[in-house]
């Protein structure tokens, strides 16, 4: 619907290291959809403790990387006050923390918190907030064990009309807005 080819992507833009008090910065940009990522540490005794509920129902008894994910009204042009935490921050949150958990070495001597602010979207702020969180997480010195990014993919399909389980056309359209 923008005009690009199948094989297209978005303009990306890159910048590390926007604010010096901070351990680590970056902003990321592809097309419409931006995100700015802040990395701070903190001492090992300040880690998540679940309460015992959770560790019997998900496993996690504690986590030393934390990713905040905020999504405020203004990344999609609309008005609003920001409230509670809703839906779209909790599974879009998870879905980058889930990316980047496994880059950061298990002995890592800090608690990391990650802050991903979408300022602008027009798709994939999730995966904006993993590419971003990357930059951010190796302008801080975090020793990641490989960098990460994402990018939002889906399925146009047209079902062959004699069997409605196969895939008569199909085409797979890469960076989505």
């Amino acid at each position: 619907c923008d005009g690009r080819k199948l094989t297209e992507l978005r303009d990306i833009n890159c910048e590390v290291d926007l604010f010096k008090p901070l351990h680590g910065s970056a902003l990321f940009q592809r097309g419409q959809t931006q995100v700015l990522c802040n990395v701070a540490f903190d001492s090992l005794d300040s880690v998540f403790r679940a309460d015992p509920i959770s560790v019997i129902t998900g496993g996690l008894k504690e986590k030393n990387f934390m990713l905040h994910y905020e999504f405020p009204p203004y990344a999609t042009n609309e008005t609003g006050r920001s409230g509670p935490v809703g839906r779209r921050e909790i599974g879009h949150g998870a879905l980058a923390e889930k990316a980047l958990r496994p880059l950061i070495p298990s002995d890592f001597p800090f608690t990391i918190r990650l802050t991903s602010e979408v300022l602008e979207s027009n798709g994939s702020s999730s995966m904006a907030t993993v590419c971003g969180g990357s930059l951010a997480l190796m302008d801080s010195g975090v020793p990641l064990s490989s960098q990460a990014a994402g990018v939002a993919v889906g399925l146009m399909s047209q079902p062959d009309p004699k069997n409605s389980y196969e895939l008569q056309d199909y085409r797979i359209l890469t960076d989505i807005s």
